[in-house]
């Protein structure tokens, strides 16, 4: 992360970050007793998320997210919130209504500024991603056309041939695509002409999937969005 650089902000409890995935927050329903409509706030910030390493990482505890990039996400569910988040950028800037009695020190917010992820394709451009259940022998190789900017285990769950979540466990324990279970990892070569299009695996993921001999090129498809042609192979 760069130097923080200021950003104004509506009131001395209100917070706004630019940060990267994968977040490292884990969340929930701000109003448990209505939860269509209630909001999310943050519970824990996990050490290798970016919000982690901002130097406001000790005034999230409890609270509030209101927004997303420019979306109002106050009064969401927690799944509406997470669709949010997960279909956002992987730089994306998040506002905090911080809990009661925690402020900021003036009338601005830092703005931390994520070292931007090294692209060769636009947000939008087709590519190709060739999914592989070597697992799963009756079922064929897919050659999925995927865009860009597009998140990884949505685009994989959208096709009914594949079989991201396998076994009981994975399909009823799954966290939905928050970045908690582990569940949706999958091998991922990168298939750009540099092949370093997609760049290398966050420390989050790291402490996720672990660091065993032939985990290297596991990710986990919800913390990714799609960044050029890729082979993905299912666990």
């Amino acid at each position: 992360l760069s130097s923080p650089t200021p950003a104004t902000t509506t009131s001395s409890n209100t917070l706004s970050l630019q940060l990267q995935k994968p977040l490292g927050l884990i969340l929930e329903e701000s109003d448990s007793t209505n939860p269509t409509n209630c909001g999310v706030i943050v519970t824990q910030v996990n050490e290798g998320g970016s919000a982690y390493a901002s130097s406001s990482a000790d005034k999230l505890t409890n609270a509030k997210i209101t927004k997303v990039m420019e979306t109002d996400v106050s009064s969401m569910s927690f799944d509406d919130v997470m669709d949010v988040i997960i279909g956002a950028p992987e730089s994306l800037v998040v506002e905090f209504a911080l809990a009661e009695g925690v402020t900021v020190e003036d009338s601005t917010a830092e703005t931390e500024e994520a070292t931007p992820t090294v692209e060769e394709y636009e947000i939008g451009t087709t590519v190709t991603i060739t999914v592989e259940q070597p697992n799963n022998p009756n079922k064929p190789t897919i050659k999925l056309q995927a865009k860009v900017g597009d998140n990884l285990r949505k685009t994989l769950l959208a096709n009914n041939d594949i079989e991201l979540y396998r076994g009981l466990k994975k399909k009823l324990g799954n966290c939905g695509g928050g970045g908690q279970c582990g569940f949706c990892a999958v091998e991922l070569e990168d298939d750009s002409e540099s092949g370093m299009v997609w760049g290398e695996r966050s420390e989050y993921e790291d402490g996720r999937i672990g660091k065993k001999v032939g985990t290297e090129t596991q990710r986990l498809a919800c913390m990714n969005n799609v960044l050029g042609p890729a082979t993905v192979k299912t666990l």
